[in-house]
């Protein structure tokens, strides 16, 4: 059965699926054609003040993982975000795609576990 997978956009092992980059900014120094993306939806990535704050600080990822789950309830792009999801799931895996080093508490995370949530 297909399943939502997180992969580090720089790690050289890419599995293979439908590839959607969840970050808001496109990763340092990658180009477009090594990302070999489907979708950027930067739109379902945290607004900006959210991942200033956050700044990829482990002691507040708690707290962002609270407020970035808030911001996901009422983001108007998420309706169509879990629909294609939902629809890439029927034929392959998902891979959302990130950029940040930490691969334990990142948005990426927040986001697969909401989304599994959602479906």
């Amino acid at each position: 059965m297909s399943e939502i997978k997180l992969v580090r956009i720089y790690d050289h092992e890419q599995p293979a699926g439908y590839r959607i980059l969840v970050d808001r900014l496109w990763p340092r120094g990658m180009s477009k054609v090594r990302a070999k993306l489907d979708e950027w939806d930067k739109e379902i990535a945290p607004s900006n003040d959210l991942r200033k704050w956050f700044n990829h600080d482990e002691k507040k990822f708690s707290e962002f993982k609270l407020r970035y789950q808030k911001e996901l309830e009422y983001n108007p792009a998420l309706g169509q975000f879990i629909v294609t999801v939902k629809n890439q799931l029927l034929h392959q895996d998902v891979l959302f795609l990130y950029g940040a080093k930490d691969k334990s508490d990142n948005q990426a995370v927040v986001l697969k576990e909401f989304i599994e949530k959602m479906l």
